[in-house]
């Protein structure tokens, strides 16, 4: 059975659901009221709490079908981040004549810069890759499950590399039991059921 699968969960379920990227700090506070504060993760996780998403029957059937077949928490899955699913102008790096592989990337600025790693881009017809602002037609390939594109002819010294994109996120159920209800009569819920980031 594979780890990851690559599908979507669906995103009229997901539409309307909460989280964002978690960090991960310890704190250790001093008898003078000082804090020492150690970063435990390099990156942020993803966490995000899907409910209320279900309103129909046909929706219902396929919530329990895809968490039938992810086993809960065993299998991940892709999961489209509405607060933040597209990528405009990303740097991926810059040519040497001699590199044909680039990895998509996010970054994100507040007087310093991180970058993100992005492994599920959506192959919707939104990716455009660009040399030198110029839009590239065809002379590369981009693998959806990696997100690293690879030029035919690697792009000349000093070329800069730059993408367009969504993505998707890598998650996985942080259940492994499922408590739908039919709570009235052409009413359905599903209460909270936290999706995890995999790294």
């Amino acid at each position: 059975m594979p780890a990851f699968d690559e599908v979507q969960f669906p995103p009229d379920i997901s539409y309307g659901a909460k989280g964002g990227p978690e960090c991960s700090t310890d704190i250790t506070e001093m008898f003078s009221g000082k804090e020492q504060r150690n970063i435990n993760w390099s990156q942020p996780r993803a966490k995000y709490t899907v409910s209320h998403g279900v309103k129909t029957q046909a929706q219902l059937d396929d919530l329990i079908a895809f968490f039938r077949v992810r086993q809960g928490r065993a299998i991940g899955f892709r999961f489209k981040d509405w607060t933040d699913y597209q990528a405009f102008a990303q740097n991926l790096g810059t040519g040497n004549g001699v590199i044909t592989q680039f990895q998509l990337v996010k970054k994100y600025t507040s007087s310093t810069t991180i970058t993100r790693t992005i492994l599920k881009p959506v192959n919707n017809g939104t990716l455009k890759i660009y040399l030198n602002a110029v839009l590239q037609s065809s002379g590369f390939t981009m693998d959806y499950t990696t997100g690293i594109v690879t030029f035919t002819a690697a792009p000349g010294a000093g070329v800069v590399v730059t993408a367009d994109f969504e993505f998707d996120v890598p998650v996985r159920f942080d259940t492994d039991y499922l408590d739908p209800s039919i709570d009235d009569f052409g009413t359905r819920s599903w209460e909270s059921i936290t999706l995890v980031e995999l790294k």
